[in-house]
């Protein structure tokens, strides 16, 4: 069972199932409705913008959060609608709104990480303009990861307390961004979450803010989101001396890269 079909009604293209799948949406739909305190909410508009070597999970992680939204809209955003390559050399991503057909209001403007796509989008001037103007209006502006860097360049985090990737969180004093170390970040309707799987986490504080915590929280079990990893070395904090520089030795070049991009300053 899909997310949408579990939150947002399902429908049986299949004609031998059609009366099993109308006794189950009827009892969809009657659980819905007594529980419409907590599920229920206005219309949502959610942007996800998307862009050629992004990274995969940055996107989908968040996504998967989103489309179990009730009465909720998601637009894939992009200069065309042309495939486009993420990180995987196995998977690609199909924008369906363009930038020119965006809708005028989004509650929700996101953009993920990934590099090397991030760097190039730091200097993208349509890139840029587009979310200097959606950001203007957007109800909550968010990013994950190296996203954050792309929100900076666009001259959203001036001023805001951010966070970004761990080895490269930094570079947002560079927007001036106040550097915080936290896995999510919330200052006013701007919010930012570290590297990769916090996509996940700044998704559900999203909708509780969205919702409520009630509904947050059952978007939460339902995903299983119970994190138990192997190894407890997912933050710099955490991880063996070694380990971490072995990661700082192998990204010198991508923080320098990602600081000389910044120190330019692109105007939108």
């Amino acid at each position: 069972m899909g997310m949408a079909s579990l939150f947002g009604g399902a429908t049986s293209s299949c004609a031998s199932q059609q009366s099993t799948h109308v006794s189950e949406e009827k009892q969809h739909a009657d659980a819905m409705a007594q529980y419409s305190d907590l599920s229920g909410g206005e219309h949502l508009i959610i942007g996800m913008l998307v862009y050629p070597e992004m990274y995969l999970l940055d996107f989908v992680g968040p996504l998967s959060v989103f489309e179990s939204l009730m009465n909720r809209e998601i637009h894939l955003i992009w200069k065309n609608s042309e495939p486009i390559s993420s990180t995987s050399s196995h998977i690609q991503i199909t924008p369906t709104t363009t930038f020119e057909n965006c809708p005028e209001h989004l509650d929700v403007l996101f953009v993920p990480g990934g590099v090397p796509g991030t760097f190039t989008m730091m200097e993208d001037l349509e890139v840029l303009s587009f979310l200097a103007t959606k950001g203007k209006t957007a109800r909550y502006i968010s990013s994950v990861c190296t996203g954050s860097l792309i929100l900076g360049s666009a001259g959203l985090l001036n001023g805001y307390r951010a966070t970004s990737y761990w080895s490269l969180k930094d570079v947002l004093s560079e927007f001036g961004a106040i550097v915080c170390d936290e896995r999510v970040v919330v200052d006013r309707n701007r919010i930012t979450g570290g590297g990769v799987t916090a996509g996940i986490d700044l998704a559900l504080t999203i909708t509780e803010r969205l919702r409520n915590q009630t509904y947050a929280k059952a978007i939460q079990l339902y995903l299983e989101y119970d994190p138990a990893p192997p190894f407890n070395s997912g933050s710099p904090e955490k991880a063996p001396k070694v380990v971490k520089k072995f990661l700082l030795d192998m990204f010198q070049g991508m923080h320098e890269k990602a600081l000389t991009i910044a120190k330019k300053k692109v105007r939108v």
